[in-house]
């Protein structure tokens, strides 16, 4: 069997990328895409070359405008793991003021959860939450991480600007994400059992590429 190869410049292959999602993604979806969310949405698909992000990832009323103003107004992003740091593009971030924050190796959380016998992740929200910046939270790995933001939400601890809520696995997962959607925050989750430190990523670059 003879293999072909597509020949595109490497400077146009993102471009074809989208180009193929924006071609087959009704192939995939029964209903229009939420307005404004496309760009977030297709680029998950980028990301994973799963179309099922097209079906489970559900926005609050007005998420979108309400998380480019925050970014624009200089909010920082808190993420669960270095990997989704790593991936977030900073520059732009930065370009409004805000930073990317992983506190899961800092050894003051690695000492407060050893104390609480919780989870880094739990503690870490903790760290976040003392800190009283505005904040945007990208949670790609560790449902606990969204559970400890419900209880500090519900507490009146905290007041995120958007929980980016997309934890990978089996263990709590599902639930976790639940919890965010009774909120009254706004939310970008990826309802079921999918997501990723990538997906956290991409999702705060999509917003940033805005």
């Amino acid at each position: 069997m003879k293999i072909e190869l597509e020949q595109v410049a490497p400077k146009e292959i993102e471009a074809k990328s989208f180009e193929i999602i924006t071609q087959e993604l009704g192939e995939h979806v029964d209903q229009p895409l939420v307005p404004g969310t496309e760009a977030i949405v297709k680029r998950c698909i980028h990301t994973s070359a799963d179309f099922d992000y097209a079906k489970n990832l559900c926005f609050s009323e007005g998420v979108v405008e309400q998380a480019l103003e925050a970014i624009r107004g200089g909010a920082s992003i808190v993420t669960d793991t270095q990997m989704a740091k790593a991936g977030i593009n900073k520059k732009s971030l930065g370009a409004y003021g805000g930073q990317v924050y992983c506190f899961m190796s800092d050894e003051d959380v690695a000492a407060a959860a050893k104390e609480k016998g919780c989870t880094r992740a739990a503690a870490s929200m903790e760290k976040a939450a003392a800190m009283g910046e505005d904040l945007i939270f990208a949670i790609g790995n560790a449902p606990t991480a969204l559970v400890r933001l419900y209880e500090l939400v519900r507490e009146g601890k905290i007041h995120p600007r958007l929980i980016i809520g997309v934890p990978v696995g089996f263990v709590n997962v599902v639930a976790s994400k639940e919890l965010i959607m009774e909120l009254d925050v706004p939310y970008i989750v990826a309802r079921g059992r999918k997501g990723g430190s990538n997906i956290a990523a991409c999702i705060c670059n999509a917003l940033l590429y805005m």
